[in-house]
């Protein structure tokens, strides 16, 4: 296993600690700019994820009505309603974003694929990373406030449904994560730069519990005096 990917599996608590768990459940509160712009404005606002450690499998509730939720796999989105009847599917959802521009309304099962396959990432890292089809390497640091980040930088399997196949992850000097750049392809490519802060331990494993993000600029750095992009922050983690 590389060496900076070793500290941080470790400073977030350790692989064989993350293997006792298949299920992660939180609280999220959601917000930003980009529901609105996508015309799906409130649809994230205050809901619950349950996301699996072993899979690419999400589902979050309450979604749309009460009683109803989603679910998310890689190469399928559903709906399901309060009676567990299936209300919309989609096979292959990543194909629909084709030809899409910036202000191309989504859909809701658009915005199921994408809030899945996000938040699945962002809970499971770094742990999935030392799982095959995984590459990773350590590239030159970032200063950014007068703080050395050693930067991860994962290509993703393709297997695997995420933002971009090339991410990069920067990590502070206790082996946590304080910042992850991406591009998010299904979004004409919006060069992104997400913060993450205020950890909390849940089972020996830690979580940041908030989330912030925002473009990133040709030279790196973020634009956080502009629009929010996405905010996030979660709360009653549990692991099963």
């Amino acid at each position: 296993m590389n060496d900076l990917l070793k500290f941080t599996i470790d400073a977030h608590g350790g692989l064989d600690n993350w293997k006792k768990f298949e299920n992660l459940s939180a609280h999220l509160k959601v917000g930003g700019v980009t529901w609105a712009f996508k015309q799906v404005p409130g649809i994230m606002d205050d809901i619950n994820v349950l996301s699996s450690t072993t899979k690419q499998h999400v589902s979050f509730s309450p979604f749309l009505k009460d009683g109803w939720h989603n679910t998310f796999e890689a190469d399928k989105v559903a709906v399901i309603d309060d009676r567990d009847v299936l209300v919309d599917q989609l096979y292959f959802p990543r194909n629909s974003f084709k030809g899409y521009v910036t202000e191309t309304p989504w859909s809701k099962l658009q915005v199921t694929y994408f809030t899945g396959y996000a938040m699945w990432t962002y809970l499971n890292a770094p742990f999935c990373f030392a799982e095959p089809g995984y590459q990773v390497k350590e590239i030159e640091t970032w200063t950014e406030k007068g703080q050395v980040l050693r930067r991860l930088h994962v290509t993703f399997p393709e297997n695997i449904a995420t933002h971009c196949r090339e991410q990069v992850f920067y990590i502070d000097e206790e082996g946590l994560f304080r910042r992850h750049d991406y591009n998010v392809e299904i979004l004409n490519n919006a060069a992104s730069v997400h913060y993450v802060a205020d950890y909390t331990e849940v089972q020996g494993i830690k979580f940041p519990t908030s989330r912030h993000v925002y473009k990133r600029n040709e030279d790196n750095t973020a634009l956080v005096s502009g629009p929010l992009f996405i905010s996030i922050e979660l709360s009653d983690i549990r692991l099963k």
